[in-house]
């Protein structure tokens, strides 16, 4: 009964993933929030399903090593035609039934072997799982900040326009005035243009960028929307010794080789045991004959199996278990090493990132005091356009860069923490 509800459930969970319903999710112009868009990922993204399946399926493994502390129970049935060697004598029929129980008495601990082997090895299964997941929310994490970078550069573009506009009604306003040259109007509305190209292009690039974050998401028909997300510099970063001393805490893909280094150790001595005898208990009844009424019987006993010479199997599957041991020792260093790499990397970026905040920061307030001054003299009569142009130019490069720069380290972030193995 259980197993059945088990399957029902499994069969609505899968129904409800790929049905229609599912991809509603998110509403047609909804903003959505990095904590929404993770919680979607963990549930949708197709490479989460799939090691949360694997995961369910290793489990089975548990079940399979622990019937061997169950009884076996057959039934065999057989119907042989005998023809006998002489033709004097006539053929016959030969009728067999029994039915057979066994059980395992005692394998020198094989079976608790095979079960703490199997429970480790799904820990480490999940283990993978948990590394999926790490990197699923890396995926969406760098999307969701490309979104969030691609929406602000469209704002950026659009007060460019909004800029450009209203220079061109004050340049057309200077020449009818004659104060200004025709110079000024045609430079004006090429600027315009630029900046509207620019615009398209900015437009064009949040949609390539939602199409990302929906795939990282798993749901690639997902209707329009927006993302939004305040970008906070902490203080004090995690220092360098922190950062390591977590990553080899938390890791899962070093957690998952960890475990199944257990488990190699353990199969050196499981291979060993293959030396010793087993010992099994033997109950059966059954009928037989060749004809009725058949005769019947039953008996009861125990076999005891003792390995003498299996042509070295024994001796070469203790050695495969050495070896692989020592394959997965060396497994174990090489990605501490890959995982130190990738935190220094990671750490020298934020670094890097951070320093650069304050520097475009700067940059910004000085452009954007550059622009006022430059349309404030162009509006009096003493500055000419292209200090205006070249004023708002520059203004909009020290937004993008800003801009730039908060999410540059956003994306460091998100991959310290991945070199950390946070989510």
């Amino acid at each position: 009964m259980r197993n059945f509800l088990s399957f029902i459930l499994c069969v609505l969970f899968v129904f409800f993933l790929f049905s229609p319903l599912a991809a509603s999710e998110i509403k047609e112009g909804e903003c959505l929030s990095l904590l929404r868009c993770l919680e979607i990922a963990f549930k949708r993204n197709p490479s989460i399903v799939s090691a949360a399946a694997n995961w369910r399926l290793s489990e089975t493994k548990v079940g399979q090593a622990k019937s061997g502390y169950y009884p076996q129970l057959n039934w065999q049935t057989s119907l042989s035609r005998v023809g006998p060697y002489s033709e004097r004598l006539k053929q016959y029929n030969e009728y067999a039934t029994n039915l057979g129980l066994s059980q395992n008495i005692f394998d020198f601990y094989r079976t608790p072997l095979k079960v703490q082997i199997a429970k480790i090895n799904t820990q480490s299964v999940f283990s993978d799982l948990e590394k999926v997941r790490t990197e699923v929310a890396f995926s969406v994490k760098q999307a969701f900040f490309n979104l969030l970078q691609a929406q602000k550069n469209r704002d950026v573009a659009e007060e460019a326009v909004k800029q450009f506009e209203l220079h061109l009604k004050r340049a057309k306003g200077f020449y009818e005035a004659g104060t200004k040259p025709k110079i000024d109007v045609t430079k004006a509305e090429v600027d315009l243009y630029n900046a509207r190209l620019n615009l398209i292009r900015a437009e064009n690039t949040i949609r390539l960028t939602r199409i990302i974050l929906n795939n990282a998401m798993g749901i690639p028909d997902a209707p329009c929307y927006s993302v939004s997300e305040e970008i906070t510099i902490p203080k004090e970063p995690i220092s360098f010794s922190e950062a390591i001393s977590e990553a080899y805490k938390n890791r899962p893909d070093l957690n998952a080789l960890l475990l199944k280094q257990e488990a190699v150790n353990k199969s050196i001595e499981l291979a060993y045991r293959n030396h010793f005898p087993t010992i099994t208990g033997n109950v059966s009844y059954g009928f037989g004959g060749n004809e009725f009424p058949l005769n019947r019987g039953w008996n009861v006993g125990a076999n005891v199996n003792i390995p003498i010479f299996s042509g070295f199997l024994t001796k070469y599957q203790v050695e495969e278990a050495k070896f692989n041991s020592e394959v997965v020792t060396a497994q174990i260093e090489n990605l501490k090493n890959e995982i130190r790499k990738e935190v220094e990397q990671a750490y020298s970026n934020l670094i890097e990132a951070r320093q650069r905040i304050n520097t475009a920061e700067r940059g910004l307030q000085y452009a954007k005091e550059n622009a006022e001054l430059a349309k404030g003299r162009y509006n009096v009569g003493v500055g000419n356009y292209i200090e205006v142009t070249d004023a708002l130019v520059a203004l909009a490069n020290a937004e993008t860069n800003y801009i730039s720069a908060l999410v540059d380290f956003k994306q460091a972030e998100a991959s310290l923490e991945k070199a950390m193995g946070r989510k």
